[in-house]
């Protein structure tokens, strides 16, 4: 299954945290499972680190390096074609607006792949969330 994880999950993946739930890591610690992360997540942990409204265990380079080699994530690039696509994405709850939230959908509608996370309101998109 070809599994794309949203910021939170790739967090708490990377963290061994216990607010992981056991399908969501079962599934990513499963080698038949291929892991993508995107760079809007990559993007997200940066912005968030640097105003300091999220700690890292360690700082920003070592610890995402180390999270995806752990974890053999392929990071998807954004492309133009990704924000041509973002840019005609419908906002099914008005009160949706995560740009990275936004991203993640389009990418995993343009890979096919199923979305690793917890938000709810990814499933209005009519993409396929898992947790």
């Amino acid at each position: 299954m070809k599994l794309l994880l949203d910021t939170h999950t790739f967090l708490w993946h990377a963290d061994g945290s216990p607010q992981m739930s056991a399908t969501a890591t079962a599934l990513l610690v499963d080698p038949a499972n291929e892991l993508f992360l995107s760079t809007a997540t990559l993007w997200e942990i940066a912005i968030k680190s640097g105003l300091r409204k999220l700690t890292l265990s360690s700082s920003y380079v070592p610890f995402i390096t180390a999270a995806i080699t752990s974890y053999g994530l392929t990071v998807l690039p954004i492309t133009f074609e990704d924000c041509a696509e973002y840019e005609i994405l419908p906002f099914p709850s008005a009160n949706h607006r995560d740009p990275f939230d936004r991203l993640i959908i389009t990418q995993a509608k343009r890979n096919h792949l199923n979305i690793v996370g917890t938000d709810a309101q990814f499933d209005a998109y009519g993409v396929t969330r898992i947790w």
